[in-house]
Protein backbone atom coordinates (compact mmCIF):
# COMPACT_ATOMS: atom_id res chain seq x y z
CA UNK A 1 0.00 0.00 0.00
CA UNK A 2 1.39 3.38 -0.94
CA UNK A 3 1.36 6.40 1.36
CA UNK A 4 -0.86 9.15 -0.14
CA UNK A 5 1.17 11.77 1.77
CA UNK A 6 4.41 10.63 0.09
CA UNK A 7 6.41 12.85 -2.24
CA UNK A 8 4.90 13.01 -5.75
CA UNK A 9 6.57 10.79 -8.34
CA UNK A 10 7.17 11.66 -11.99
CA UNK A 11 7.40 8.51 -14.12
CA UNK A 12 8.83 9.10 -17.57
CA UNK A 13 10.83 7.64 -20.42
CA UNK A 14 13.27 9.17 -22.88
CA UNK A 15 11.32 8.04 -25.96
CA UNK A 16 8.14 10.03 -25.55
CA UNK A 17 7.92 13.66 -26.62
CA UNK A 18 5.13 13.94 -24.06
CA UNK A 19 7.68 13.07 -21.37
CA UNK A 20 9.70 16.01 -22.67
CA UNK A 21 6.69 18.34 -22.46
CA UNK A 22 5.94 17.27 -18.88
CA UNK A 23 9.60 17.24 -17.82
CA UNK A 24 9.93 20.90 -18.72
CA UNK A 25 7.29 21.73 -16.11
CA UNK A 26 7.32 18.74 -13.72
CA UNK A 27 9.33 20.60 -11.11
CA UNK A 28 6.35 22.92 -10.57
CA UNK A 29 3.36 20.97 -11.86
CA UNK A 30 2.08 19.59 -8.57
CA UNK A 31 3.10 22.21 -6.02
CA UNK A 32 6.21 20.39 -4.83
CA UNK A 33 9.21 18.79 -6.46
CA UNK A 34 8.41 15.22 -7.52
CA UNK A 35 10.85 12.33 -7.47
CA UNK A 36 11.89 11.66 -11.08
CA UNK A 37 11.76 7.95 -11.90
CA UNK A 38 12.87 6.66 -15.31
CA UNK A 39 10.99 3.56 -16.44
CA UNK A 40 10.55 1.40 -19.49
CA UNK A 41 6.99 0.14 -19.74
CA UNK A 42 7.61 -1.21 -23.25
CA UNK A 43 5.26 -0.82 -26.16
CA UNK A 44 6.12 2.75 -27.15
CA UNK A 45 4.06 4.76 -29.59
CA UNK A 46 2.30 2.69 -32.22
CA UNK A 47 1.44 4.28 -35.53
CA UNK A 48 -0.31 2.70 -38.51
CA UNK A 49 1.18 4.93 -41.23
CA UNK A 50 3.43 7.89 -41.98
CA UNK A 51 0.46 10.27 -42.11
CA UNK A 52 -0.47 9.31 -38.56
CA UNK A 53 3.11 10.04 -37.41
CA UNK A 54 3.01 13.42 -39.16
CA UNK A 55 -0.30 14.34 -37.52
CA UNK A 56 1.03 13.31 -34.11
CA UNK A 57 4.19 15.37 -34.60
CA UNK A 58 2.16 18.44 -35.60
CA UNK A 59 -0.02 18.04 -32.51
CA UNK A 60 2.98 17.76 -30.17
CA UNK A 61 4.65 20.73 -31.87
CA UNK A 62 1.52 22.84 -31.30
CA UNK A 63 1.40 21.85 -27.64
CA UNK A 64 5.12 22.64 -27.19
CA UNK A 65 4.62 26.06 -28.75
CA UNK A 66 1.61 26.72 -26.52
CA UNK A 67 3.80 25.94 -23.50
CA UNK A 68 6.47 28.34 -24.73
CA UNK A 69 9.05 25.61 -25.34
CA UNK A 70 11.67 25.65 -28.05
CA UNK A 71 10.52 24.43 -31.45
CA UNK A 72 10.74 20.66 -31.59
CA UNK A 73 13.35 18.96 -33.74
CA UNK A 74 12.62 15.29 -34.22
CA UNK A 75 15.31 12.61 -34.01
CA UNK A 76 15.64 10.96 -37.43
CA UNK A 77 14.90 7.48 -36.07
CA UNK A 78 11.88 8.51 -33.96
CA UNK A 79 9.61 6.67 -33.18
CA UNK A 80 11.84 3.67 -33.91
CA UNK A 81 14.97 2.75 -32.00
CA UNK A 82 16.24 0.89 -28.98
CA UNK A 83 16.33 3.27 -26.02
CA UNK A 84 17.30 0.70 -23.38
CA UNK A 85 20.85 2.10 -23.05
CA UNK A 86 19.52 5.64 -22.57
CA UNK A 87 17.02 4.46 -19.96
CA UNK A 88 19.77 2.65 -18.06
CA UNK A 89 21.86 5.83 -18.22
CA UNK A 90 18.94 7.77 -16.69
CA UNK A 91 18.62 5.12 -13.98
CA UNK A 92 22.34 5.36 -13.22
CA UNK A 93 22.13 9.17 -13.21
CA UNK A 94 19.32 9.02 -10.65
CA UNK A 95 21.41 6.71 -8.46
CA UNK A 96 24.32 9.20 -8.38
CA UNK A 97 22.08 12.22 -7.76
CA UNK A 98 22.04 13.57 -11.33
CA UNK A 99 18.72 12.10 -12.46
CA UNK A 100 16.80 15.32 -13.05
CA UNK A 101 19.70 17.17 -14.70
CA UNK A 102 20.58 14.21 -16.93
CA UNK A 103 16.99 13.46 -17.92
CA UNK A 104 16.24 17.07 -18.81
CA UNK A 105 19.47 17.22 -20.84
CA UNK A 106 18.67 13.94 -22.61
CA UNK A 107 15.09 14.93 -23.43
CA UNK A 108 16.32 18.29 -24.71
CA UNK A 109 18.95 16.54 -26.83
CA UNK A 110 16.21 14.33 -28.28
CA UNK A 111 13.40 16.79 -28.84
CA UNK A 112 15.02 20.24 -28.95
CA UNK A 113 18.21 19.22 -30.78
CA UNK A 114 16.86 16.23 -32.74
CA UNK A 115 19.50 13.76 -31.52
CA UNK A 116 18.69 10.06 -31.57
CA UNK A 117 19.00 8.67 -28.02
CA UNK A 118 19.26 5.13 -29.34
CA UNK A 119 22.87 6.14 -30.15
CA UNK A 120 25.03 6.03 -26.99
CA UNK A 121 27.18 8.98 -28.15
CA UNK A 122 24.10 11.22 -28.03
CA UNK A 123 23.30 9.98 -24.54
CA UNK A 124 26.88 10.79 -23.50
CA UNK A 125 26.45 14.35 -24.81
CA UNK A 126 23.53 14.74 -22.40
CA UNK A 127 25.62 13.23 -19.60
CA UNK A 128 28.46 15.65 -20.27
CA UNK A 129 26.00 18.55 -20.10
CA UNK A 130 25.39 17.71 -16.44
CA UNK A 131 29.00 16.89 -15.57
CA UNK A 132 28.79 13.12 -15.72
CA UNK A 133 32.02 11.57 -16.98
CA UNK A 134 31.46 9.40 -20.10
CA UNK A 135 33.53 6.50 -18.74
CA UNK A 136 31.51 6.49 -15.53
CA UNK A 137 28.25 6.49 -17.49
CA UNK A 138 29.36 3.61 -19.72
CA UNK A 139 30.39 1.62 -16.64
CA UNK A 140 27.23 2.59 -14.74
CA UNK A 141 24.99 1.45 -17.60
CA UNK A 142 26.71 -1.94 -17.66
CA UNK A 143 26.23 -2.61 -13.93
CA UNK A 144 23.80 -5.33 -12.93
CA UNK A 145 22.72 -3.11 -10.02
CA UNK A 146 21.57 -0.47 -12.54
CA UNK A 147 19.47 -3.08 -14.36
CA UNK A 148 17.96 -4.22 -11.05
CA UNK A 149 17.15 -0.62 -10.11
CA UNK A 150 15.39 -0.06 -13.44
CA UNK A 151 13.36 -3.25 -12.83
CA UNK A 152 12.44 -1.92 -9.35
CA UNK A 153 11.39 1.38 -10.93
CA UNK A 154 9.08 -0.46 -13.33
CA UNK A 155 7.63 -2.53 -10.48
CA UNK A 156 7.08 0.62 -8.40
CA UNK A 157 5.32 2.32 -11.32
CA UNK A 158 2.98 -0.63 -11.71
CA UNK A 159 2.28 -0.68 -7.96
CA UNK A 160 1.36 3.01 -8.20
CA UNK A 161 -1.08 2.21 -11.02
CA UNK A 162 0.97 3.76 -13.84
CA UNK A 163 -0.03 2.32 -17.22
CA UNK A 164 1.24 5.05 -19.57
CA UNK A 165 4.06 7.53 -19.70
CA UNK A 166 4.50 10.18 -18.67
CA UNK A 167 2.58 10.02 -15.42
CA UNK A 168 2.73 11.86 -12.16
CA UNK A 169 1.66 9.98 -9.07
CA UNK A 170 0.48 12.37 -6.38
CA UNK A 171 -1.53 11.74 -3.24
CA UNK A 172 -2.40 8.19 -4.31
CA UNK A 173 -3.69 9.38 -7.71
CA UNK A 174 -2.12 8.98 -11.14
CA UNK A 175 -2.21 11.90 -13.57
CA UNK A 176 -1.46 10.10 -16.83
CA UNK A 177 -0.26 11.54 -20.09
CA UNK A 178 0.98 14.98 -20.97
CA UNK A 179 -2.48 16.54 -21.11
CA UNK A 180 -3.35 15.40 -17.56
CA UNK A 181 -0.60 17.56 -16.09
CA UNK A 182 -1.59 21.16 -15.28
CA UNK A 183 -0.12 23.67 -17.73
Amino acid sequence: MTDPAAQPRFYYDLVSPESYLVAERALHAVGEVPEWIPVDLGGGASFRCAAEIDAYREDVERRAAALGLMALRWPSAWPEGDFAWATLAATYAKWIGRGVAFSLAALRQAFAAGRDLSEPDNVLIAAAACEMHPTAVVKGVSLESTRRELARNVERAREDGVTELPSIWVGGRVLAGERAIPA
